[in-house]
């Protein structure tokens, strides 16, 4: 989601360090142990360089919006993106942020046994406390009124975000707010999308979490649209009154 990243107040570390990463269009909120600027500069160049040059040469992977194969040599981050979307049946891009959120905490992890890396709302989460992740769904009155308990048990995690109300996001739907958990962030992200294209209206919630059901890997989803909130999974609420 984008809404000139104030949700990024919506994600507490206030025992890490945090520090901001961008490259091009890729704008990365971290928090860690310690300052790892320099070690995610690193890790975020090489992937961009290894996903512009696959595009280069297969300039479809950066367009189609249906699933795409891609080979066995391809940069692991456009594989895991290419699977992601596979999974549930849209374009890699769909992926791609939580897919590069996955890239980059992994690679910190060998620095910092605590990483939170947030891309355009979506995360890749690793700690050892509970973590709160506030739900920012734009002008839904449950913005800012609620969060999501992380238990450290349920990490390595990615909980990604999409809207078809906020930001720059393609969405097929209207939904103010789809977010879903899965241990693969690139997965995640991709199913968010697929599950927010299913919701024009409140009414479309409950066949929006059928559908999420039967894709493999997913722990949990929240579907927000307007005052009413859809949940299934693996979800721990908190209310920030």
């Amino acid at each position: 989601m984008y809404q000139p990243r104030t949700y990024r107040q919506w994600v507490t570390s206030e025992d890490l360090v945090a520090f901001s990463v961008m490259v091009n269009e890729t704008d990365l909120l971290i928090s860690a142990k310690s300052d790892l600027s320099s070690q995610a500069l690193e890790i975020v160049q090489k992937c961009r360089a290894g996903l512009e040059d696959y595009i280069k040469g297969h300039p479809l992977f950066a367009l189609t919006l249906e699933p795409m194969r891609v080979e066995d040599n391809a940069p692991a981050v456009a594989r895991n993106m290419a699977l992601a979307a596979e999974a549930v049946g849209v374009g890699p891009m769909a992926a791609v942020a939580g897919a590069i959120a996955r890239e980059v905490g992994t690679w910190l992890l060998q620095f910092s046994d605590e990483v939170i890396v947030e891309n355009g709302g979506d995360i890749f989460m690793r700690s050892l406390r509970p973590r709160l992740v506030g739900v920012y769904a734009g002008e839904s009155p449950l913005t800012g009124k609620i969060a999501f308990v992380i238990q450290p048990e349920d990490t390595p995690l990615g909980v990604c975000t999409s809207s078809g109300t906020v930001g720059h996001s393609l969405s097929f739907g209207l939904a103010d707010a789809v977010t879903v958990f899965s241990p693969s962030a690139a997965l995640a992200d991709a199913a968010a999308t697929a599950i927010g294209n299913r919701v024009q209206s409140a009414e479309d919630i409950p066949k929006a979490i059928e559908f999420a059901q039967h894709i493999p890997g997913l722990s949990g989803v929240a579907i927000v649209k307007g005052d009413v909130l859809g949940l299934w999974g693996k979800i721990q609420l908190r209310s920030l009154y």
